[in-house]
């Protein structure tokens, strides 16, 4: 194995400075309060690096299906309490070898983050906001009592990764390159107990745009029965557990001809997510007031967002509406839709950026969204088609921001 070498020894020194940094503070929290010792921490300084004999074929552009092919290589940091973070690595991509007992298979202790990577007009590659990914990250596996990270480190060892990987960016406008960092509890033993042993590990997608022609609005089945989350529960953590028990009802809506499901909880159905993205309503307020509002972070049943925090800061940025984080239960939507008051609704996440939604369906009776009153062809209204537009063009490095990382 071969050292990471990109970085220069000034730069490996401070590195080395933050791991040390790092195992004095995030290490310890890692090993759940103990203090009878300092933890390793992740040091991207000590990355290390084997290198596929058999890198693969990259498919055509136009063929690829978003989390059906991966990059040559994956990045993996073992976790003990015992000794803090080991050393990361980069290595061909590969099964991983667990035993069957590991508490991951039987107590769900896994949680992970979904980021993409950009190439520019330059050729650069570029992460949108990964700061933001980081520090979802370890508020989740906090919640799972797993060990948490220094996430400027794994953004360092990312990056490394994204080098190493550099021709599975795809070029283009809509394409990207899909990371799914993970951290799993490695613990072979049963029984439901903090994990002794873990593993954080990203692995890379290519993938081509979402909207292959184009927007596309979507139809909403409002759900009256199956609630996504609830107060007090890990709505607002992004574990594997939160999104299988929601595979039965997507598949309902869509045997009753709806794209995607709509989450709500209470007696009012107040307004919670859109599949697996948030959800935001433009509309005039009873108040007369033009208004962009999503559903708070409150009461810990709404993910957190990146793409959600970075709308909420763009609009505000813009000073032309109203953007309000509150309450919002389907009565008001039905009685803006009937008074015509609704204007705009979509949903927003990392996939999409944001995803246009042309009908409501609630208690027997379908609610339709104008979109575009000036255009009828349009598939999206006019603020979402600016926000879509604006966060894209940051994306992919076209409109010059703090958000957009050159790797």
């Amino acid at each position: 194995m071969t050292s990471l070498t990109r970085l220069a020894p000034s730069l490996a020194r401070g590195y080395r400075h933050t791991a040390m940094r790092a195992a004095n503070t995030l290490g310890v929290r890692s090993f759940h309060g103990t203090l009878r010792t300092r933890l390793a921490g992740i040091c991207a300084a000590n990355l290390q690096k084997t290198l596929t004999t058999a890198p693969k074929p990259l498919q055509p552009k136009q063929d690829l299906v978003f989390g059906h092919s991966f990059s040559d290589h994956m990045l993996t940091i073992d976790w003990t309490a015992s000794q803090g973070w080991g050393k990361p690595e980069i290595k061909p991509y590969g099964p991983l070898s667990l035993d069957p007992s590991c508490s991951v298979f039987h107590y769900a202790f896994e949680c992970f983050e979904g980021l993409k990577a950009y190439r520019d007009q330059s050729g650069n590659i570029r992460l949108f906001r990964p700061d933001k990914n980081m520090v979802r990250m370890n508020e989740s596996a906090a919640r799972l009592y797993l060990p948490q990270f220094d996430g400027e480190e794994v953004i360092e060892c990312i990056k490394e990764l994204l080098r190493t990987d550099a021709r599975w960016v795809p070029e283009g406008k809509g394409y990207s390159l899909y990371l799914r960092p993970t951290l799993i509890s490695t613990e072979n033993t049963l029984g439901v107990h903090r994990a002794n042993k873990a593993m954080l590990y990203v692995i890379a997608s290519p993938c081509g745009p979402y909207f292959k022609t184009g927007f596309k609005a979507i139809s909403l089945y409002c759900d009256e029965s199956n609630v996504r989350a609830w107060p007090g529960g890990v709505g607002n953590r992004k574990l594997g557990a939160n999104y299988a028990p929601s595979v039965g009802p997507q598949v309902a809506a869509e045997k009753k001809g709806y794209q995607q499901v709509l989450w709500t909880i209470g007696e009012d159905h107040e307004l919670m997510e859109v599949g697996t993205m948030n959800m935001f309503v433009y509309w005039r307020n009873e108040q007369g007031e033009t208004e962009l509002i999503t559903p708070s972070l409150d009461d810990g049943t709404i993910l957190p967002g990146v793409t959600r925090d970075s709308i909420l800061e763009l609009a505000r940025s813009w000073g032309e509406f109203k953007v309000t984080e509150g309450k919002i239960n389907m009565k008001q939507i039905v009685k803006a839709s009937n008074e015509g008051r609704l204007l705009e609704v979509f949903g927003a996440g990392t996939a999409c950026v944001v995803t246009p939604v042309k009908c409501i369906h609630f208690k027997g009776t379908d609610y339709n969204i104008p979109l575009d009153p000036k255009d009828p062809e349009s598939q999206a209204g006019p603020v979402t088609d600016r926000i879509y537009k604006t966060l894209f063009g940051i994306q992919y490095g076209d409109v010059p921001s703090k958000w957009s990382v050159v790797v």
